[in-house]
């Protein structure tokens, strides 16, 4: 076993799926400082209509990333099956098939981001007044986009292999330098939402060298040579097939989050700011939880790739628990100090908290639903189905969201911020079942396919 390498085939599986988990969250945690310094430096130095031009960005940029983000899924899926089938050209393969995937993919998208950031704005219907500063956000932040794709790619690769470690290391430096980057460009050089983009851009840099440099000195299978870079047909087909719709999905959830951005937009920018800052602070409470979706792919990925099913039921029966606990506990403790949370980011209006701690009602407190259909998804995903679970979520969240705000959303009495919010726990529990029913139909075919496969290899033999 590596150094910060965890064991996903065999030994305890409660103590190994936290262990494995924790630095995922610590890592994710991190990864979200990187906008939430952003938003605490303009929002203190720059001011609430600063905060709402870098928070009306979000929607629209994780529209664009998602699609590509999901081909680093794609790419984990494929490792942990080539790890759990001790598949050692397999493993080759997706590591140099995977970076220049990630390249190709950051090179799309700094040029789609760049060229149609303000365009993207308009059509979200932006106020004039935040405007001109959204659009420079969001055109220097796409500039850095290939090295998050490769960060985001390569980090995969190595949580699939079972080191989790490595990542957190990486980002807690990549963060650091983020922070004073930040405080650098807006104190000193007074560069606005241009100097925290840039600092952005530039500590993400740090992060996809270093772990770069990670598989580079790897000295099993997963060891990146860059002269053997190229793209392997198996693998970059696989990746695409389970990756696509996972990026599709949460591209699709984009959508419906920039409909609903739409609808926040036209109540004003002091709304706007309250809207931002609450997403902002809730995004550390969803990603305590969605480090349990990606330790559900890894280790049911590498336990189908092993052909032991009974670990996978174990692992979706302990990752489903932990994901409620952890949402429930989280969720409530970020509604509990939302007035002094909120008063972080912004410290120019009450009005604003108070419109924040309104959308955190309804999306922090019953945010563990949100945290079970994220663990449901990567349960599928870990068993080689995508497509299905795309389409259910896309019909569960992002259709009932969008049909909500232009049917029920449109009456009179519930055109405000609570007849908006309601949509989230709504759309959540709906599509929860329906991905669990899934889930329990797919694990009893695979199980019982593999019990009569190997019957009769035994048969055989």
């Amino acid at each position: 076993m590596k150094r910060h390498q965890q064991s996903m085939l065999q030994g305890p599986l409660f103590w190994n799926i936290v262990t494995y988990t924790i630095p995922i969250i610590l890592t994710s945690l991190l990864q979200l400082l990187f906008n939430a310094a952003d938003l605490v430096v303009v929002g203190r130095f720059c001011g609430s209509v600063s905060v709402a031009a870098v928070g009306a960005t979000g929607a629209i940029t994780n529209l664009v990333v998602n699609l590509f983000i999901g081909l680093s899924i794609g790419a984990g899926v494929c490792m942990a099956h080539a790890m759990g089938s001790r598949d050692e050209t397999a493993m080759h393969r997706t590591v140099h098939t995977a970076l220049p995937l990630a390249l190709v993919s950051g090179g799309v998208l700094t040029v789609v981001g760049v060229a149609f950031s303000e365009t993207f704005l308009i059509w979200m219907g932006t106020p004039e007044d935040v405007l001109p500063l959204s659009a420079l956000y969001m055109r220097i932040y796409f500039c850095g986009m290939t090295f998050n794709m490769v960060y985001n790619f390569c980090a995969a690769i190595l949580r699939a292999a079972g080191d989790t470690q490595s990542p957190l290391i990486f980002l807690a430096i990549a963060g650091v330098i983020n922070v004073a980057l930040n405080v650098l460009f807006v104190m000193v050089f007074h560069m606005n939402v241009a100097g925290v983009a840039l600092a952005t851009a530039i500590s993400q840099g740090v992060s996809a060298a270093l772990v770069v440099i990670a598989l580079m000195r790897r000295t099993d299978c997963c060891r990146l040579q860059l002269k053997k870079l190229r793209f392997y047909r198996a693998q970059l087909g696989k990746m695409i097939s389970k990756g696509l719709p996972a990026g599709i999905q949460g591209s699709m959830f984009s959508i419906s989050n920039v409909v609903i951005q739409s609808s926040i937009n036209s109540f004003g920018d002091i709304f706007m700011s309250g809207n931002a800052a609450a997403s902002t602070i809730e995004g550390f409470a969803y990603v305590c939880m969605n480090a349990f979706h990606q330790t559900a792919l890894n280790f049911v990925g590498q336990n189908v790739g092993a052909g032991q099913y009974k670990r996978v039921s174990r692992t979706a029966g302990i990752c489903l628990g932990c994901v409620t606990v952890v949402g429930i506990v989280v969720g409530g403790a970020v509604y509990g100090f939302a007035p002094q949370l909120l008063s972080i980011y912004i410290t120019d209006s009450a009005e604003a908290i108070g419109y924040g701690v309104q959308r955190m009602a309804y999306v922090a407190l019953p945010y563990f639903l949100l945290g079970l259909q994220d663990v449901t998804t990567g349960l599928l995903r870990g068993m080689g189905v995508s497509l299905s679970p795309m389409l259910i979520s896309v019909l569960g969240i992002c259709g009932l969201r969008i049909c909500w705000v232009y049917t029920i959303f449109q009456i009179p009495q519930f055109h405000t911020a609570d007849g908006l919010f309601v949509s989230y726990p709504i759309s959540w529990g709906v599509t929860f079942v329906a991905q669990f029913v899934l889930y329990v139909m797919v694990y009893r075919k695979q199980a019982a396919a593999y019990r009569k496969e190997s019957t009769e290899e035994q048969n055989w033999n």
